[in-house]
């Protein structure tokens, strides 16, 4: 077998363990060359430890119409609403605060996280989470 050539690099986003070829996946899916019953399987089973919770992942297309799928750790804002328990952020954070969250919760949010984001340490980590969550209308105490 040759070299396979890189037709396309795209990012999705997707409840893990729970993604359907249904709209809005599969149209983008088979738009881009990608067989969207054998995505739906291949990520369903690599998502399978993160039931329910949306995960980021990159698709890498090749020529020969076969993909590679690099699974990423769900956004900090979802992880946000579920410490806080809240149903969605703020529409206007700085008047209307919808939840808090403490200093240890923001650090378990970044040490999950450490390895997509591009932080040197988990203190900047922490920082990256606190603006996010301040962005929400979510008060980090302690």
């Amino acid at each position: 077998m040759g070299k396979r050539e890189v037709t396309n690099i795209f990012k999705i986003m997707a409840p893990g363990g729970a993604a359907t070829p249904a709209p809005p996946l599969g149209p983008v899916l088979g738009s881009k060359g990608v067989n969207p019953g054998q995505f739906i399987q291949k990520f369903n089973a690599a998502t399978q430890h993160v039931k329910g919770k949306v995960v980021g992942c990159i698709v890498t297309v090749y020529s020969d119409r076969t993909f590679d799928l690099e699974i990423k750790s769900s956004p900090a804002s979802v992880l946000i609403k579920d410490a806080a328990k809240v149903e969605k952020g703020s529409g206007v954070p700085n008047k209307n605060k919808v939840g808090k969250i403490t200093r240890a919760q923001v650090r378990a949010i970044a040490e999950s996280k450490m390895q997509d984001l591009n932080s040197a340490s988990v203190e900047a980590a922490m920082r990256v989470i606190e603006g996010t969550a301040r962005s929400m209308g979510v008060t980090v105490e302690g």
